[in-house]
């Protein structure tokens, strides 16, 4: 399997790791449960802000939809659906910024906005993830020759592109770390935050 696929799914999971555990917090603060920890919702936030667009999707864009366009020009319609997919993801993410500000500032009055915005952004995350891993990456494994993915594996595996450093990198593996840090059982390490 070529090396680009496994960043690509690894990526997938560590987003997913985290949409997963800021639903379990919505539904906790929902639910009573649990006070906001506005720390770490921010911290959840600002990675789910900013890990696709630095890190995951322009290496998805620039690499490896770019390769299965030039071995598949029927691609191109799925691989629009995608990339406005990619854009749409920031958007929602502006929506989730400002919801929590509001929420930090008007407290429980502006809560349900907020956590319904993170239902929002996870809903369309899933769909997304779903969408390139069930019809993106077995297209790309059926066309891409050897030749492509070489290419294709050495940006993944390298992290160099012109839209990331390494830097980047090394900022979102703490990042998660902190938030693991932070967070209450079942999902983190933290101490429980019960409300």
């Amino acid at each position: 399997m070529p090396k680009a696929l496994n960043v690509i799914k690894d990526e997938h999971r560590s987003l997913g790791a985290i949409m997963h555990g800021f639903l379990f917090l919505v539904d906790e603060i929902r639910a009573g449960r649990m006070q906001p920890d506005f720390k770490l919702l921010n911290a959840m936030l600002y990675y789910l802000e900013n890990f696709p667009e630095k890190l995951h999707h322009p290496k998805e864009n620039e690499f490896l939809h770019r390769y299965l366009r030039l071995r598949s020009p029927e691609a191109n319609a799925l691989l629009e659906v995608v990339e406005e997919e990619h854009r749409h993801s920031h958007a929602q993410s502006q929506v989730m910024i400002e919801a929590l500000r509001n929420y930090e500032q008007n407290g429980d009055a502006a809560r349900d906005a907020f956590l319904d915005a993170v239902k929002s952004y996870a809903e369309f995350q899933w769909r997304h993830i779903e969408r390139e891993e069930d019809l993106i990456l077995p297209l790309a494994v059926k066309v891409l020759q050897p030749e492509d993915w070489a290419a294709i594996d050495e940006a993944f595996s390298a992290h160099q592109d012109p839209f990331t450093s390494y830097e980047h990198i090394k900022e979102f593996r703490q990042l998660f770390r902190e938030i693991v840090r932070l967070a209450p059982p079942p999902i983190g390490v933290g101490p429980a935050n019960t409300g």
